[in-house]
């Protein structure tokens, strides 16, 4: 595989800092440009994260000296350094959406992890062992924006890609007919730290802005299909969600009760889940666990502690499968917030759109 020259767009954020990390040494991609907000533009890396620096590895040696950009005024600069951008950007979201649309015009393709654009038809929302045919959709969209390189894929809301990918497997062998989750989510998918955030110490908050809405329609996109030059939503399954912040620094753990259309055995479910892979497996992809779904036979298992950072964060882990009273089954899953769900799932992503040529 060739090697890129990658920026990161929003670099001195939660997920733009584990994209540094993650990018710091990878064997296809090679940090070229960082780029903030005007507030760190001048200032070297290591300047502007020092002070704010939430990840417990330290910060990259090749990318502390590196001079960061601002990312609306050098715009042109940064796109001219590299083959493609990540996005992870604290803006409002019509102001994320104008941002990553003129990067796009650029010619400089965006993998985001930010939400402003998951629900624009002709932008892809990839979790890559699911619904990699969605990116077949770049192509509209690339007439749309006029462009020749230039695109804007996204991945899917971080607590989704716990369950997610224990759902749809099952519903596309025995169909899944409604879905109910609650989620528990870690205070570093709200951008924090324990040192940041204190009122979250020995406290749960039982509301999460916008993520009860994203659980119960972003699925539906992820199940859609590529139809007339648009990805077209799903009709089912049936969600419905409640999220919760938990004081746990990473790991989203869901607990989830399923119906439906074929009840299958548990051996059945346990059987679908060990074998169920997808492309980047295929492909060997850098960041691709070999084993994705990892069921644990424990009454007390998977835990977040314990769990969140198998095969490097990148794979899920489910447990305590059995039957409900009110819907067939029930289960819980857990998978690392930062890594599968937010930075590391977009650097898969991007593995996958390299690999599939839509990076040359």
């Amino acid at each position: 595989m060739k090697k890129y020259d990658v920026g990161i767009i929003g670099a001195t954020g939660m997920v733009g800092q584990r994209f540094s990390l993650l990018l710091a040494d990878h064997p296809w991609f090679n940090v070229t440009a960082l780029a903030a907000s005007s507030r760190s533009a001048g200032k070297t890396f290591e300047e502007a994260v020092s002070s704010r620096w939430a990840m417990t590895d330290p910060i990259p040696q090749n990318l502390k000296d590196m001079v960061i950009y601002d990312a609306v005024e050098d715009m042109e600069t940064v796109a001219g350094k590299v083959d493609f951008v990540f996005c992870a950007v604290d803006m409002k979201k019509d102001e994320i959406k104008a941002l990553e649309e003129a990067y796009a015009k650029l010619e400089c393709p965006v993998v985001s992890n930010n939400s402003a654009h998951r629900f624009t038809p002709d932008v892809p929302m990839v979790i890559p062992e699911i619904n990699d045919n969605h990116l077949d959709v770049i192509a509209s969209q690339r007439e749309r924006l006029g462009t020749k390189r230039g695109f804007i894929a996204v991945k899917s809301n971080c607590s989704l890609q716990s369950y997610v990918p224990a759902i749809y497997p099952l519903d596309k062998k025995f169909g899944v007919d409604k879905c109910l989750v609650c989620t528990y989510q870690a205070i570093s998918g709200a951008g924090k730290t324990f040192e940041r955030w204190p009122e979250m110490v020995d406290n749960v908050i039982p509301f999460i802005g916008g993520e009860e809405e994203k659980s119960e329609r972003e699925p539906l996109k992820i199940w859609g299909e590529v139809k007339d030059g648009e990805i077209a939503l799903a009709d089912s399954p049936k969600f419905t969600a409640q999220c919760l912040r938990v004081p746990v620094s990473d790991g989203h753990m869901a607990a989830v009760f399923v119906s439906f259309k074929n009840k299958p055995s548990k051996e059945e479910i346990l059987k679908v889940w060990e074998e169920f892979s997808g492309v980047p497996q295929e492909l060997s992809l850098p960041h691709a666990p070999r084993q994705f779904l990892n069921y644990f036979t424990e009454d007390n298992m998977p835990q977040t502690k314990l769990n969140r950072n198998l095969e490097g964060g990148m794979a899920v882990s489910v447990g305590r499968l059995r039957e409900d009273s009110q819907y067939d089954y029930k289960f819980v899953c857990l998978s690392h917030n930062t890594l599968r769900g937010a930075a590391g799932g977009a650097v898969l992503l991007a593995e996958l759109l390299c690999a599939k040529g839509y990076m040359d």
